[in-house]
């Protein structure tokens, strides 16, 4: 059991909240890839591809693996979710990640078809990358609810509190449901059926 306050609390899924900045991620990151290579730059569209190519990887990697002996520490330290406790909706956690990450995408964005101009398609790539790791750490937890069977969820003020990250100083523990709880599937994806709670 995890130590810490045991009052009824709005609780986000972790997963989800890791899976929320990935599809925009990915899809800016692809529309700056894509009107990255109509600049010439000052490298050329083939080195501009192959260096984007080399941070698409290393962005997914590091991102897929950052903070994971972390995550896991909570993990092993979640206390079961209290009956009180309010379930967000998958939905409504990735608004609220979204909503409030969307200056720094634009940030983001920008500077990656700023970047395009020394270095084509680069930039872009690389937010892709980063896109992509978001996915694989949250397939990863995906496998880590599913071998558990167990689905993984923050407080919702304590995430808050630490700028939307699930794993940051502000979390001190995890909470745990039964592996049907709550409308997203393990890994933070949508469920295809509807499940009970």
């Amino acid at each position: 059991m995890a130590r810490g306050d045991r009052r009824a609390q709005g609780l986000a899924r972790v997963a989800v909240v890791v899976r929320s900045g990935a599809a925009p991620l990915w899809w800016l990151g692809v529309f700056a890839a894509g009107i990255g290579l109509l600049v010439p730059g000052i490298t050329g569209r083939r080195i501009g591809v192959l260096a984007g190519a080399a941070l698409f990887i290393i962005a997914g990697v590091v991102v897929t693996y950052w903070r994971r002996r972390r995550y896991v520490e909570l993990a092993r330290s979640a206390a079961r979710a209290g009956k009180h406790d309010v379930l967000q909706d998958r939905a409504v956690s990735v608004r609220n990640w979204r909503r409030g990450h969307r200056w720094w995408l634009l940030l983001a964005f920008l500077a990656a078809l700023g970047s395009a101009f020394a270095v084509p398609a680069a930039g872009g790539m690389l937010l892709a990358g980063c896109g992509a790791g978001l996915r694989l750490k949250a397939a990863w937890l995906g496998r880590r609810e599913r071998d558990g069977e167990a689905l993984l969820w923050v407080r919702v003020d304590w995430l808050g509190a630490d700028g939307g990250r699930p794993a940051g100083k502000t979390v001190k523990a995890y909470r745990g449901t039964g592996i049907a709880a709550g409308d997203a599937a393990p890994g933070g994806a949508r469920r295809r059926t509807a499940a009970l709670v």
